[in-house]
């Protein structure tokens, strides 16, 4: 899997930078013949897609609003694969930390916001830490494969949120799976209150603060990674873990810390969706986002500004392809998903079709240019 490494010959962030454009681009053309197999114009079929996600400020909302959760779990794939490590757990990790988020929700809603606030940060964080860690120390301790453990550890969440709200945390009373609502003062604010408490005004959406602590979080990532010590020893771990060992980097510790970051990040995603918009915890609240982590961090390049670029475009292509649904009854919510498996297929599986063709092109250029 590329880490965004250089190649030894190569001028590597053109390449970087223009190899995942190349594969998005490819994955386009084969969309777009795809729709006019299926009877619509490409070409207007596009148009309304990117219309329907920035065409609008409550479409631009909604857009940055699923953008949120996959930043959150975009970044816990890629420090993970920084360190050699396959974390396919997001979607458990971040059920998880709903299940924190709704505890302080419930306990401590009636404290004020500015306590309320912390205390779900750090509960998010401290639960999607805590169900990474497990298979994490089984890994480093008892040579377990983190693919298979962290699957499974997905469908334990998923049973044990289920018991829990059906017959744990349900409100009295009713017949729907969630728990009863926060008090106001554990809701997250939404960026249109946020605006038009300064004077300006923007349609109403989903998109709440939160999305300003993915940015954040992304920020940090850039620090942690490429500037601490820790950092230094992950991405060693993650080129060659013998050389790793052998320099003195404590492998298993590396392990456990890379993996309780990555379900802290994944717990984060509870924030925008539980604190956020539902305020109230309810079953399969995450709606996939830690898999799709996977997508983003992989187009992403494993870099926060790839990954915040990457999470932009499938936020755009939920929002947009509820707007082209809606115009072109024919190409259905399915058709948005065979896009997104288009380009995860272009920008994963088949990631290096173009790569030696792109590598070629840019060392003739880079020849041409030099005196």
């Amino acid at each position: 899997m590329s880490t965004g490494a250089a190649r030894p010959g190569t001028t590597w962030w053109p390449l970087e930078i223009l190899l995942p454009l190349l594969n998005l681009a490819a994955a386009l053309v084969v969309t777009g013949i795809l729709v006019w197999l299926l009877g619509a114009d490409p070409f207007k079929a596009t148009s309304l897609l990117v219309s329907g996600a920035f065409g609008t400020s409550e479409a631009l909302g909604y857009t940055l609003y699923y953008a949120t959760s996959f930043i959150f779990t975009g970044l816990a794939v890629a420090i993970a694969f920084h360190g050699g490590i396959f974390n396919i757990g997001s979607e458990g990790q971040a059920y998880i930390g709903g299940l924190g988020v709704g505890l302080v929700g419930l306990a401590f809603g009636g404290l004020p916001a500015v306590v309320v606030v912390p205390l779900a940060i750090l509960a998010s964080a401290a639960f999607g830490a805590g169900w990474a860690y497990i298979p994490a120390w089984l890994q480093a301790k008892r040579g377990s494969h983190i693919v298979i453990t962290t699957i499974m550890f997905n469908f334990i969440a998923a049973a044990l949120m289920t018991y829990l709200l059906v017959n744990v945390m349900i409100q009295p009373g009713q017949q729907s799976p969630e728990t009863r609502e926060f008090e106001p003062n554990a809701w997250l604010p939404r960026i249109n209150d946020w605006l038009g408490a300064i004077g300006v005004h923007i349609d109403p959406s989903p998109l709440n603060i939160s999305f300003l602590w993915a940015l954040i979080c992304a920020a940090a990532f850039w620090v942690f990674v490429w500037h601490t010590r820790w950092g230094y020893r992950l991405r060693v771990l993650g080129f060659n873990e013998e050389a790793a060992v052998y320099a003195g980097v404590p492998r298993a510790a590396t392990i456990i810390l890379a993996m309780s970051i990555s379900g802290a990040l994944s717990g984060f995603v509870a924030l925008n969706e539980v604190m956020g918009v539902h305020h109230r915890l309810l079953l399969n609240f995450t709606g996939g986002a830690g898999f799709v982590g996977i997508a983003v961090a992989l187009m992403g390049r494993n870099h926060p500004i790839g990954i915040c670029l990457a999470a932009l475009l499938f936020g755009a292509l939920y929002q947009g392809g509820s707007e082209l649904n809606f115009e072109i009854p024919t190409l259905t919510r399915e058709m948005v998903v065979v896009i997104q498996g288009l380009i995860i297929l272009m920008c994963g599986a088949l990631e290096n079709v173009f790569r030696t063709p792109l590598e070629n092109l840019l060392r003739g250029a880079r020849a041409k240019a030099t005196p």
